[in-house]
């Protein structure tokens, strides 16, 4: 399926908005697609994705009432969100670019919730941190529902078996399942795939859907949906961009 195919988009707001009337907006179009499908907008969280977003903007996103907040990249998060943190102790940060082993020690310290374990090599490196740290951020498991050969994830088929060796092999638990389906394909397919899984697995958690399909994303069962340029508009790409620890919206292609 092309991407003539796809859904529409989302309502945007006027491309001139501030970050609150954005946020109102993005919020109402979740509330929209939960009650056209009878589910509770309770049970969604946006997670507000904000790389290389500059830290006045973010600052408007909480004091607009945002508290849920994705970033791509362990070193830029180390740069903006423990001063931030601090000032709003309620935030709830969660890493959806891929992670490298030599940044698990990072991650754990810094992260709630990190959306990207793809490998047991990972699973490895998150559970001895977490025998160190003595806690663990919230995890959930990337699939690969495209089976796409640059990207990270584990396939569709593989899911079980590598939720079992996280668990009983590792000591680790899991959350639930996180996907960025293939830019060139409608996305229903992949969502309706990766939510699926999820129940079949007995996972609670379901992240997928950006800034461009996340009322689509809900109406098919997200309880996390990742949206950025919807509420900060369109981000400057930064010189570094394509460096192995992220690089899209809602997740990345990087290993290690």
């Amino acid at each position: 399926m092309t991407r003539a195919s796809k859904p529409p988009a989302p309502p945007a707001p006027p491309a001139d908005a501030d970050v609150a009337t954005r946020l109102a907006t993005v919020r109402g179009v979740i509330d929209a697609a939960a009650h056209a499908v009878g589910r509770d907008p309770g049970g969604v969280s946006l997670v507000a994705v904000s790389k290389v977003q500059p830290v006045e903007k973010i600052r408007a996103a909480l004091e607009a009432g945002q508290r849920v907040f994705g970033e791509n990249r362990v070193q830029e998060a180390k740069a903006k969100w423990p001063a931030l943190k601090a000032q709003y102790p309620d935030v709830e940060l969660h890493l959806i670019g891929p992670l490298q082993t030599n940044k698990v020690k990072d991650a754990v310290a810094l992260f709630d919730v990190i959306q990207t374990v793809d490998r047991e090599r990972l699973a490895e490196a998150l559970a001895a941190e977490g025998k160190r740290h003595g806690r663990l951020p919230r995890l959930l498991v990337e699939v690969n529902t495209g089976e796409e050969p640059q990207k990270a994830g584990i396939a569709p088929a593989d899911v079980p078996a590598f939720l079992a060796a996280c668990r009983d092999t590792h000591g680790l638990e899991i959350a639930g399942l996180m996907a960025i389906p293939p830019a060139e394909e409608e996305p229903a397919m992949h969502f309706a795939l990766l939510a699926d899984l999820a129940r079949k697995t007995g996972l609670a958690e379901v992240s997928m859907g950006m800034s461009g399909d996340y009322d689509l994303a809900v109406r098919m069962g997200a309880t996390q949906v990742r949206v950025g340029t919807a509420l900060f508009g369109e981000r400057v790409k930064p010189v570094h961009e394509g460096a192995p620890e992220g690089t899209q919206e809602g997740g990345g292609t990087g290993k290690g």
